[in-house]
């Protein structure tokens, strides 16, 4: 998995081009914290149907409050446009980014905006 993590004036952007493995999974963390709110997240895959998708903070706690455990193949988002923003919080933390039942060697990428 590759984690490209950028400042862009107020805005964080944190992006997750991930790979899943043979069974289906993949896990990785990012190398930066992060404080403030989680205003929007993007979720884009090639394949997957079904999966389960979870960024979890420091304190195990998923930002997404659940919203990631149905996903489908295809793009969705959460924040902003579906007038659900903020969707959550972060505190100074790094996040994990968590996939089951992805299929195998499934791509996709998943992005966080923080302000």
């Amino acid at each position: 998995m590759a984690i490209t993590e950028q400042t862009l004036s107020m805005i964080k952007k944190v992006t997750f081009d991930w790979t899943c493995t043979t069974g289906g999974v993949v896990s990785d963390t990012t190398t930066k914290s992060y404080d403030g709110e989680v205003l929007r997240v993007v979720f884009g895959d090639t394949a997957a149907t079904g999966y389960a998708l979870v960024i979890n903070d420091e304190d195990s706690i998923d930002i997404l409050g659940g919203a990631g455990a149905t996903l489908t193949s295809g793009g969705s988002q959460l924040g902003i446009n579906d007038g659900k923003s903020p969707i959550s919080c972060v505190a100074i933390s790094a996040l994990t980014l968590g996939i089951t039942g992805g299929g195998n060697a499934t791509t996709g990428q998943t992005i966080v905006y923080i302000r």
